[in-house]
């Protein structure tokens, strides 16, 4: 599915710490000095779904395979970033090539770990990478507005279509909102404009609060000043413990469960986190079930079934003869694929079928 989401934040917030514990896997580098974080790290996470386990109880499959989900975790920014300053030009290209950021946002005091505003407020902390982010975007498109204007004398109407509105936009910019608020922004002009810039700040947020041990079961003053803020623009806070997430990386389900428990908390932040993103990008999974695997594929939302069968292979969109759909409740309830057939629960859709989100399918295909 390409990139998907952007780890972002200050140096020594937490980023490389969320990371390993999203990968499971400890190969991101964490210690105690900014820019820690120079090439970025990419992995591929498995997106946290309950209902496989439920399937596989009635499949018993040889294996499981989850749909998943693109994490980068990107260099730290710093004031300036716009104009070079620390990583800035290099987090400011590799962030362009993700759809929806995760920026985590350091919500606790120690004074062993650095912070390079010198004091810890969320608030600010935000507002300095969103102002980056803005003024990167101004540059892009004044670059942007100096071509179309050259295009434009010479009587190009696409340009002079694409020019008004990029007008539009930098004002708009120019008053400190992002790109994600523009008010035209379902016009065909911008479409244009943001298909080829990729405007930073017309991408989803959620903000990861990174708080330590005391602040996961209520929140503190930095995660309620965070909430706040996030409220102004509908963006999503996910509350996490980056040190705790790690520590978890090893330990089964069972140690897992019990661990939460003993925080007070019933999810961890990471698997909310994987969960939202997954939303966010605007995708979804529907099933395959069988005694090989019960597999989630992962899918857009609005596909329809053709175009879902062709994400197993291609053939199967070539050839396609209809689907044969159960509900995932159905399933469930009626104990598999042949309790829901004899229940009249397994439906034949054809090609105009707009798959829905845990779907047990299996297509019938002839190439």
């Amino acid at each position: 599915m390409g990139l998907g989401i952007g780890l972002v934040g200050l140096p020594n917030v937490g980023k490389s710490t969320t990371f390993n514990a999203l990968t499971k896997a400890q190969n991101a580098e964490s210690a105690n000095y900014p820019f820690c974080t120079i090439e970025p790290n990419k992995a591929v996470v498995p997106v946290p779904d309950r209902r496989l386990e439920e399937l596989a109880k009635i499949v018993n499959p040889e294996r499981i395979q989850h749909s998943t989900l693109d994490f980068v975790d990107i260099a730290g920014l710093v004031k300036g970033a716009s104009r070079g300053e620390g990583l800035g030009n290099k987090f400011l290209s590799n962030i362009r090539e993700t759809e929806v950021i995760l920026q985590i946002v350091r919500c606790f005091e120690d004074e062993n770990i650095t912070h390079v505003e010198g004091s810890i407020d969320p608030v600010r902390d935000i507002e300095i990478i969103e102002t980056e982010l803005l003024l990167a975007d101004m540059e892009a498109l004044e670059k942007r507005i100096s071509t179309l204007t050259r295009r434009a004398k010479g009587n190009d109407r696409e340009a002079r279509a694409q020019l008004e509105i990029a007008g539009k936009l930098l004002e708009h910019l120019e008053a400190e909102n992002p790109a994600s608020t523009f008010p035209e922004a379902d016009s065909d002009a911008y479409r244009e404009l943001q298909r080829d810039l990729r405007l930073l700040t017309a991408k989803e947020i959620i903000y990861g609060a990174n708080v330590d041990e005391d602040g996961l079961e209520e929140d503190n003053d930095y995660v309620k000043a965070l909430r706040d803020y996030a409220a102004k623009f509908d963006r999503e806070v996910i509350k996490l413990c980056a040190k705790i997430e790690e520590e978890m990386v090893s330990f089964d389900e069972d140690e897992k469960r019990e661990m939460l428990e003993s925080l007070g908390v019933e999810e961890s932040g990471l698997d909310q986190i994987i969960r939202k993103g997954f939303d966010k990008l605007g995708l979804m999974s529907y099933f395959t079930a069988g005694v090989k695997e019960v597999r989630a594929w992962t899918i857009r939302k609005g596909t329809t079934a053709p175009k879902a069968a062709a994400v197993i292979h291609n053939d199967f969109e070539k050839g396609f003869i209809r689907a044969e759909v159960i509900s995932y409740e159905d399933f469930i309830a009626y104990g598999g694929e042949s309790g829901a057939k004899e229940a009249g629960k397994m439906r034949l859709e054809g090609k105009e079928y707009i798959v829905r989100d845990g779907d047990v399918m299996h297509f019938r295909f002839n190439v």
